[in-house]
């Protein structure tokens, strides 16, 4: 069962909505206010809220949740209906729907958002502190929900590992399928790549869970 954040301050509305989508078989969380509602986020599947709130406003909800988990879909259900609150609306959000509404619109929008990020979700490579969006091309750190931000290089030699994910490689392997020419022993230029690497990737670089040291051998990266 799919769980929705509601967040309405209008009881008709509120009760109205909430009502309609126990009825299409999901779990309802329905919040007044945004007190209490950010930190209920992080159990839900998708947050749906109205703009003109008591308190924080729904902007400013909307975008307290984003930033501590951009994999969440957010669904704004204002009757602001002017330009330039859809445009500040749809810089964090992913879908808007004016009022008045249809209750089957704003399902069928829920379900198309829901396959949406299940869809994106799948498609992505868990590495302990981050996560790799392939089809993206994208890093994203767990813990502040930032993108790591690689040179030419260190995406050259990550793309390697997670090509051969959970494989050791040597440093020959690593050199010599990355620069595409032949490792000479004592040189250093892979090691001060992968020092820079792990600052960006891992929590704690002196102690790297992502990019593990095999001594003796080279390097792994485990899924």
């Amino acid at each position: 069962m799919n769980r929705v954040l509601y967040i309405e301050d209008n009881q008709e509305i509120g009760r109205w909505v909430e009502r309609e989508l126990n009825s299409t078989g999901y779990e309802v969380y329905w919040f007044q206010s945004g007190e209490g509602a950010i930190e209920k986020a992080k159990e839900v599947d998708i947050v749906v809220l109205d703009v003109m709130l008591p308190g924080l406003d729904g902007f400013s909800i909307g975008k307290r949740v984003k930033k501590m988990d951009s994999s969440i879909p957010i669904l704004i259900l204002s009757a602001r209906t002017a330009l330039e609150d859809k445009i500040e609306g749809l810089e964090f959000a992913d879908d808007y729907v004016t009022k008045p509404f249809h209750p089957e619109e704003l399902i069928a929008r829920i379900e198309v958002l829901l396959r949406r990020f299940k869809k994106r979700e799948q498609q992505t490579i868990d590495l302990r502190n981050v996560v790799f969006y392939p089809v993206e091309n994208r890093i994203e750190r767990k813990d502040t929900n930032e993108e790591v931000l690689l040179t030419g290089k260190q995406y050259q030699i990550f793309s390697y590992f997670i090509q051969h994910l959970n494989q050791i490689l040597t440093k020959e392997q690593l050199y010599e399928g990355v620069w595409r020419e032949s490792y000479i022993e004592g040189d250093k230029t892979l090691m001060v790549h992968i020092r820079y690497l792990r600052e960006k990737l891992e929590k704690d670089p002196a102690n790297p869970e992502i990019i593990e040291t095999i001594r003796g051998v080279g390097y792994r990266v485990r899924g």
